[in-house]
């Protein structure tokens, strides 16, 4: 089979669609562990072993899930993903896990990382609920059609799930995880990392905890390597030179989720005014309205190829008054109805296989 390449990309660089592998050193160490050889097995995307030894390099999002399609199905691993997330933690970020580390608590920490990671995952976007007894941690891919989304979800979610341990100690623990995916056959890989409240088919893939913990002090708070941290992310940030439309549609991809996906709050996520933000969007060629349909468009599709849920579920999840109204959106979108769609979707090969071992 010919190698399928990928276009070469600056260490560090992460433009749109591309992520750096630093969370995914472990790929070829937890192949061996199942006995399998990784060098020809990634041969077939174009790369070496050693590729993944170094951090700083950058990968294609969706060439990441075709490489965890063909993981699972050497390996004969349905949870590879989370194997792979078990063997990362906050340090895996980079530059971002370093400011992270030097906050003052862990809320700061939380929002750092929110703001932050399309330096380091251009695919994803990370959300942190607060509000009442109980807050969330949850991670999000934006484009639906990724190969093997269950795979970067539960290897992402088990990464927040280190990252917390990390940030709060030995005490902390997550009071449900929630998988934005079908049920696997087994699931106790995932009661054994996660604990035993686990809901699948959920609408985010999160973690949910106490909230007293964003209050948590952290034990390596460096208010001096914290302002060098911010510093060197500063220098990211002119870096990467992220586009308004990017930075609109990444925040809609939370706010889609939410009652409040409104004009007024992209226009606060994007620190402006709603009308200068409309105005500024017309200049580039499209609109908040136009946006929102588009992260509705993909919320949507992403909820009817990896869940369970029915269509008339996911219609009040985006804030359509009833089930017809969402139905005649996605006919405008894709042309066929959200059953129509999800059967057709329904129709490819599962990716998975026997379990053989593994840590």
């Amino acid at each position: 089979m010919a190698p399928t390449r990928f276009p070469p990309a600056p260490r560090g660089f992460v433009s749109e669609g591309l992520i750096r592998v630093g969370p995914l050193m472990a790929t070829p160490a937890v192949l061996e562990s199942f006995g399998v050889d990784p060098a020809p097995l990634l041969a077939e995307f174009g790369i070496r072993p050693d590729f993944f030894a170094d951090p700083e390099n950058v990968l294609p999002f969706a060439t990441m899930g075709r490489i965890f399609c063909r993981c699972v199905e050497r390996s004969g691993c349905s949870h590879f993903g989370l194997l792979v997330g078990r063997r990362a933690g906050v340090s895996a970020l980079g530059a971002v896990g370093f400011l992270m580390q030097s906050a003052p608590d862990v809320r700061t920490a939380l929002d750092e990382l929110v703001h932050y990671l399309h330096l380091h995952d251009r695919g994803a976007l990370v959300s942190v609920e607060t509000g009442g007894p109980y807050a969330s941690l949850g991670y999000t891919i934006l484009q639906h059609g990724v190969p093997c989304s269950e795979q970067i979800l539960a290897g992402a979610i088990t990464i927040g799930l280190n990252i917390m341990r990390g940030l709060c100690g030995a005490d902390w623990k997550p009071e449900e995880t929630h998988f934005a995916f079908r049920g696997p056959e087994d699931v106790a890989p995932y009661r054994e990392f996660f604990g035993p409240r686990l809901r699948f088919d959920a609408e985010v893939t999160s973690i949910v905890f106490a909230s007293r913990w964003l209050d948590h002090p952290l034990p390596g708070a460096d208010p001096l390597l914290h302002r060098l941290m911010e510093e060197r992310i500063g220098e990211l940030e002119l870096r990467a030179g992220e586009g308004l439309v990017a930075q609109v549609r990444r925040g809609l991809r939370a706010l889609v989720l939410t009652p409040d996906c409104t004009l007024d709050a992209a226009a606060r996520l994007a620190g402006m005014h709603g009308r200068t933000l409309n105005r500024r969007l017309s200049a580039l060629g499209t609109s908040f309205f136009e946006l929102r349909e588009e992260a509705r468009r993909e919320v949507a599709c992403q909820l009817l190829e990896r869940t369970n849920q029915p269509a008339n579920q996911i219609a009040a999840i985006l804030g359509y008054t009833d089930a017809s109204s969402f139905t005649r959106a996605f006919r405008r979108w894709s042309g066929t109805g959200p059953a129509e769609w999800r059967a057709s979707r329904a129709g490819r090969p599962a990716k998975g296989g026997r379990k053989r071992g593994g840590t």
